[in-house]
Formats: structure tokens, sequence, C-alpha cells
């Protein structure tokens, strides 16, 4: 096993439209309305960015990320990561439940890091930088439904990533 080496994969049943739900992600820009680990978005050109990542332990990750894929059709987002993580991640909406009221989010990523200081901590801190991924997802899929359904804001109202309406989303095509 290469500790330096993550795969992970989750499932998130939401309440709401496959549609709107792949309009939610698409819109990395609005991340840290909703996802409280997000505590940025810097937008670097029109299809990238850099992420501000920080969930419970006691360091915060940036993470550029540039379109590789946007399918709105077979309802898939993938993004190639750089910088404190590289590799890449994809999220893949499909309906859910009766009639496709709801949806299902499929996430997965495939990464390393990139900072010499969580390489050679992976040995040893391997299971936290899991359970600290597995915490983000956990709190990225309440705040997406609450965010969706209108109950409120799950990342705690910040907006760190400039005004309403302007920036990046994923829009590029392979």
């Amino acid at each position: 096993m290469d500790p330096n080496h993550y795969r992970f994969r989750g499932v998130w049943r939401l309440p709401a439209p496959a549609s709107a739900v792949y309009a939610a992600l698409e819109d990395v820009r609005s991340y840290p309305l909703w996802w409280p680990e997000i505590r940025e978005v810097r937008p670097t050109g029109e299809d990238s960015g850099d992420v501000v990542v920080r969930a419970l332990l006691p360091y915060s990750l940036v993470i550029g990320l540039a379109t590789s894929r946007r399918d709105p059709a077979a309802g898939v987002l993938e993004a190639a990561m750089r910088g404190d993580l590289a590799g890449w991640s994809r999220f893949t909406v499909t309906p859910d439940g009766p009639g496709g009221a709801g949806s299902r989010v499929l996430f997965e990523e495939d990464s390393r890091p990139g900072k010499l200081l969580l390489r050679r901590l992976a040995l040893p801190l391997h299971p936290l930088f899991r359970g600290n991924h597995a915490v983000m997802m956990r709190r990225g899929r309440r705040g997406l439904a609450a965010h969706l359904t209108g109950a409120g804001r799950g990342g705690g109202g910040r907006r760190r990533s400039g005004p309403e309406g302007d920036g990046w989303r994923v829009t590029a095509n392979r």
C-alpha cells in the first residue's frame, strides 16, 4: 500500500432533482456558501481556480482545479487537481427515487499529496487524513442538501469568493 495514494468514493442521496444538484455542483464559486470546509474559491482562468480547503485538522490545502470534463447529459463534472493535492475528482449526478424526484451523487477522487509535509506524514497520519476527508464530505452533503431546499446556509453564510453571479463555473469540455 502506498500511503501517499488516496482513492475516495462516496454516494450522496439528495432530495432535489438531478438538474438542480448538477447546477449547484457546477457552480464551484458558490461552494463556500454551503460547504463549510471550502473556505475560499479564487478563479485563475475561465475554467480553473484555486480552492482553499480546511476541515478538522489544523492545516489548509490549496488545490488548483481545472475542468477536464463537463457533460450535463451524463451528469458528469470532472476536474484535474494540482497543488497541495494532485490527481482528479469527479461528481456523477443521476436521478434517484420515485419519478426522479431525488438525486444520487457519486463522488470519486484519485489523488496524491503535492505538499512535502503531507507526503512525509502520510504513513503515520493516513487514518487521520482519511477521517478528515470523510468529515468534509459528510458536511458537504448536508450543506448542499440545505442549500438546495432553501433550509439554510450550510457554509455558515461565508462568502469569500467575490460578488454574486460572477466568476468561475466548471464549463470546459474535454
